[in-house]
């Protein structure tokens, strides 16, 4: 089954990723075989994951909750869903240049 998952890194950085077969990544994660992100952050720890019926879902839970900030992602994984929307990063006013 196709899953998005959260590794927490040696040094407290977080990774998200998408597999089918998440036994198998999480070993290669920890081998150093897996992404060049986590080889350089070894150990990891999994502390978060979900499950989808296509890959094209865990890859799209992958993208999107690889643009979060630190504090949702904190959110997701201690299950504190009611506060997600309020941790959206907010977009900043662009100057204007006046002329």
């Amino acid at each position: 089954m196709p899953h998005t998952y959260i590794l927490e890194c040696a040094d407290g950085s977080f990774y998200v990723g998408s597999t089918v077969d998440l036994p198998r990544r999480l070993a290669q994660h920890q081998s150093g075989d897996g992404a060049q992100y986590t080889r350089r952050r070894r150990p990891v720890r999994l502390v978060y994951s979900a499950e989808f019926d296509r890959v094209d879902e865990a890859y799209a839970w992958e993208k999107q909750v690889q643009g979060w900030g630190r504090a949702k992602r904190i959110a997701l994984i201690e299950g504190r869903f009611a506060d997600l929307p309020g941790l959206a990063r907010s977009r900043q006013a662009r100057p204007t240049t006046g002329g």
